[in-house]
């Protein structure tokens, strides 16, 4: 059997583990309707015995030859027995009553059901190395109560043996219920530490996907404001332009003002929610498919892109792939009106089903800085490629190379 730690307070019944947890804390927690029943129970049985087994010895024969019971002894045993059924209402506070009232079980038989009690209770609530030192003690004084009150119809030996049985008995019964209580406080911590770490996991993935959209929605809104910013600048620059030139630019900027207004209100919306659920349908993700949308979104702001794409079965690429190639191409046209403006871009998408995917964004470095305000930014795109790049198995290179233009390249794996 078990030694493990089992709650001291014997108060702490299987019924009374719903309790709330600051009650257990208090020194004398209240009694519970369970605790009640089975406190009367236990005084009722106990105290009917002792009124049973007084009964009993006033009428046996007072000329017995045993040296006890004397007839003085039948009141004080009575006496006995009803002090050890007031202790019963105690015993949940101290269980080791069971020890101070251990030199009653050489001869008391009223208290003996109450003292059977008093023995369970050690039993349940105090450690195994406890319970069983109190049941070799009461082995013990069980030899000499079979010799001070011999029953008149058993021999010495068999009452003494039934004495044992009836001890072992009642340990192997505490014992199973110690056990048994053991057994639900473990299942209830292992439930509230899943259910705790169920809630860490859930915060765990809300973090992450918030993080995800903000990621994303950092690429996507760079993209439209650094579109607006540059045709705000052209307009700016040209207030004589032809009106068809001017009212194609503020449709631009319209639009893009609108679109980056969407995407906001959508990731806001999504920021603001108390969780979000794993099955809700998440809005269409570029791929590489839009690739073309893109460097024509660009064009239409005034920027000279020159695309070269020479793809092998692009309509195998997969899903997460053209998405990241999207990502990357989508931050190097955000730099370069940025940071280049006016500046011609290429773009170089190749690749084929077992040797990857490259990407590669290149622009001439800006003479005599930019020109213009420069469009603020968090400097956080390129570390966020990098991140992308970088879960997705890849490689990224950026910088000025040899030649001096800036270029941005990358290396994603695309199985056969």
């Amino acid at each position: 059997m078990t030694s493990a730690a089992v709650p001291e307070h014997p108060w702490l019944l299987p019924g009374a583990l719903s309790v709330d947890p600051t009650a257990r804390s208090a020194r004398w927690p209240r009694r519970t309707t369970r605790d009640w029943v089975v406190d009367v129970l236990c005084f009722v049985l106990s105290l009917g015995w002792v009124l049973l087994a007084t009964a009993d010895a006033a009428a046996s024969d007072p000329e017995f030859a045993a040296p006890l019971p004397q007839r003085w002894m039948i009141p004080v045993d009575a006496l006995f027995g009803l002090v050890c059924c007031a202790l019963l209402w105690v015993r949940r506070r101290w269980p080791l009553l069971a020890v101070a009232t251990l030199p009653l079980t050489l001869f008391s038989m009223a208290s003996a059901v109450p003292l059977l009690i008093l023995y369970f209770t050690v039993v349940v609530h105090r450690r195994t190395s406890v319970a069983l030192a109190v049941t070799a003690s009461g082995l013990v004084t069980n030899f000499v109560f079979s010799y001070l009150r011999p029953d008149p119809h058993l021999p010495y030996w068999v009452a003494t043996v039934w004495g044992v049985v009836l001890s072992l008995l009642v340990l192997a019964w505490g014992m199973f219920v110690r056990a048994r209580r053991q057994l639900v406080v473990s299942l209830r911590e292992r439930a509230e530490r899943a259910e705790a770490e169920q809630q860490l996991r859930v915060a765990q993935a809300r973090h992450l996907e918030r993080t995800r959209i903000a990621r994303e929605m950092h690429d996507v809104l760079a993209h439209r404001i650094s579109l607006l910013s540059l045709h705000a600048g052209a307009l700016e620059f040209r207030p004589d332009a032809p009106p068809e030139e001017v009212a194609r630019a503020a449709g631009v900027i319209r639009g893009s003002a609108h679109a980056a207004l969407q995407d906001l209100r959508e990731v806001i919306g999504v920021l603001r929610a108390e969780s979000v659920a794993e099955e809700d349908p998440e809005r269409p993700q570029p791929t590489l498919a839009d690739l073309p949308a893109l460097v024509e979104e660009s064009r239409a702001a005034g920027v000279r892109v020159g695309v070269r794409d020479v793809v092998t079965a692009g309509e195998r690429v997969p899903a997460a792939v053209g998405r990241s190639i999207y990502r990357i191409v989508q931050e190097g046209l955000t730099n370069a009106r940025k940071h280049a403006a006016g500046a011609a871009v290429t773009v170089d998408v190749a690749g084929a089903p077992g040797d990857g995917l490259t990407v590669q964004v290149r622009n001439r470095w800006p003479v005599g800085g930019v020109a213009g305000p420069e469009i603020p930014g968090a400097g956080t795109g390129l570390v966020g490629i990098a991140e992308r790049v970088t879960l997705a198995g890849g490689r990224l290179e950026y910088g000025r190379d040899d030649s001096g233009d800036f270029r941005l390249a990358a290396w994603l794996p695309w199985p056969a």
